[in-house]
């Protein structure tokens, strides 16, 4: 008796939730799409039919890949089946959700006003599925984390060891970006952590965990003309190409900020954000660039910039408005019990 009592609570607190998140945003939908037959005062039930989840994740997949096919590959779906889902979906708001422009779908103005709304709906659904499965305190399940590659290869192989050998029934799901768009995912609720470079600040929702700070120098190839000087002022930079990460990185402006505060203007003869890729372009003499220190070998050497100190934060990125998941949790606090380690050498 007391199992069926527990799965019978678990069941009605997840139908309870799940259809309070749905008739609220469902709602806010209404208002901008009216339907003939529908208003948000004919009941909670004839709003869920309006429109089911699987519709709506079709759509946002869609727009996100801005194509049916790609949408449907990562649905694991045929794409007659995406179209129907959405067809269903524009059938049932009475507007058109899709400009189809050869192989590729543009939102319309319709569409552009629901992708946010839908986006919060799905974000309710997957929040609340983790709250109820929580209640478990089981670890398993799916996790999905956005990181850098760099962070990927330099400082996570120790830790996801740990976490895998621990947690075997997680299904790690590992996504690689730059750490700006990473921030945005999780801001969308497409992930649940983020660890990566991490901004000068944050507004809530999201909220940073520090974890490894990253010392970043100046460096250049043994045969750089400024490798042959015993001490370099900042201005002598100016006199030589520079390789840096892209303008809309944080370590670009990490880097512009304190380089502009010594008088120094940065002539970027190219610009990458991977920097793997940075450190062979100036290991063959392209230019000199800034990168972390645990990046340093025998291809590179570091300048002696006077007056000039570099270093950035790694850390974890969350949404504050969304439950952690078990497995979450569980990364999480393997990560702040190693965030001492020293990163892996390149």
């Amino acid at each position: 008796m007391r199992v069926f009592f527990s799965s019978f609570t678990q069941l009605t607190a997840q139908s309870l939730i799940t259809q309070i998140h749905l008739f609220y945003e469902l709602n806010k939908i209404i208002e901008y799409f009216p339907h003939p037959n529908l208003s948000p005062a004919s009941g909670r039930g004839a709003l869920i039919s309006l429109m089911d989840i699987a519709s709506l994740h079709a759509f946002v997949t869609i727009a996100d890949s801005g194509s049916f096919s790609l949408a449907a590959d990562r649905l694991h779906l045929t794409q007659p089946a995406v179209s129907k889902r959405v067809a269903t979906l524009e059938e049932e708001l009475s507007v058109r959700l899709f400009d189809r422009l050869g192989r590729t779908v543009r939102l319309t103005e319709a569409g552009a006003v629901l992708l946010p709304r839908a986006r919060r709906i799905l974000a309710e659904v997957d929040d609340s599925r983790r709250a109820l499965r929580n209640l478990s305190g089981v670890v398993a399940g799916s996790l999905t984390v956005a990181t850098s590659h760099h962070i990927g290869l330099h400082r996570l192989p120790p830790v996801l060891r740990t976490f895998t050998a621990r947690y075997p029934q997680v299904r790690l799901d590992m996504r690689f970006m730059d750490s700006e768009i990473a921030c945005a995912v999780v801001l969308r609720g497409e992930v649940e952590l983020a660890i990566v470079t991490l901004p000068p600040q944050v507004d809530p929702p999201l909220e940073i965990s520090p974890l490894w700070p990253d010392s970043l120098v100046v460096v250049a190839s043994r045969a750089h003309p400024l490798a042959e000087l015993a001490t370099i002022v900042p201005q002598q930079l100016q006199e030589h190409a520079a390789i840096l990460p892209s303008e809309a990185t944080f370590t670009r402006r990490i880097v512009e900020d304190e380089l502009k505060r010594l008088g120094v203007e940065i002539p970027v003869a190219f610009a990458t954000n991977y920097l793997e890729t940075i450190k062979m372009m100036v290991a063959v003499g392209l230019g000199w660039s800034v990168l972390p220190r645990t990046m340093l070998d025998g291809e590179l050497v570091e300048l002696p910039i006077a007056g000039l100190r570099l270093e950035r934060t790694l850390g974890v990125v969350r949404h504050t408005g969304h439950t952690l998941s078990n497995a979450a949790g569980a990364l999480l606090a393997i990560l702040q019990d190693r965030s001492t380690l020293p990163a892996q050498s390149p």
